[in-house]
């Protein structure tokens, strides 16, 4: 899905459309391997598209990699706040991204395999869940609800072990995804400086329901 404003004439949408055919063509072939060395010409006739084409919108295959892995941060962002909207408190909104991620591992396999193969580095991206990350920590450090001075370093921590989750949801299918979220949720508050009660029970609340 484009992330720019809708064009505004047949050729633009035309050609946003082309662009948004590569784009979706790498994210497939990062979640099925990770692997960028795919051919321009194996990347065209996945988008089904011609190989010339493939240079009126990207220089290079690293150009369009790191526009697949944006446009994966940036939905990924977007249903975060699509299912969390409403929620104000910052302990809550740390604790069920955790938990939609485990969700959405399965519900949404392409999307988090990008994420598994490549978000370590893009975990300081200016799109997706980044800059997200990073104002709500600010508004939780700012009201007293998180006690870490830094920002940025709990950001680290943050999608560090996020990163580790969906790795795990992959690697161990059997273990039940929203507890481990839930358990993995509950250290972290914690170490943002939650009191030990009140991360537990955060970390276990009712999900908003938006279907």
């Amino acid at each position: 899905m484009p992330t720019s404003a809708p064009p505004k004439n047949r050729f633009e949408r035309r050609r946003a459309e082309t662009r948004q055919a590569l784009v979706r063509a790498a994210r497939q072939i990062l979640a099925e391997t990770g692997d960028t060395s795919a051919s321009i010409q194996t990347i065209a006739e996945r988008a089904d598209v011609g190989f010339g084409t493939f240079y009126n919108h990207f220089e290079s295959k690293t150009e369009l990699f790191d526009a697949a892995v944006r446009d994966a941060l940036e939905e990924f962002g977007r249903t975060f706040d699509e299912q969390l909207e409403g929620v104000d408190d910052p302990a809550e909104l740390v604790a069920a991204g955790f938990r939609l991620s485990a969700h959405l591992s399965a519900s949404r396999p392409e999307l988090m395999k990008v994420l598994r193969h490549r978000g370590l580095s893009h975990i300081y991206s200016d799109s997706g869940l980044a800059p997200r990350a990073v104002r709500d920590l600010e508004v939780g450090i700012a009201s007293g609800r998180f006690t870490v001075a830094d920002p940025t370093v709990a950001l680290t921590a943050l999608g560090g072990s996020l990163l580790a989750l969906v790795e795990l949801r992959f690697a161990r299918p059997d273990l039940d995804g929203d507890e481990t979220a839930s358990n993995l949720a509950e250290m972290l508050l914690r170490m943002l400086g939650v009191p030990p009660e009140d991360a537990y029970d955060v970390a276990r609340r009712p999900l908003p329901d938006r279907d």
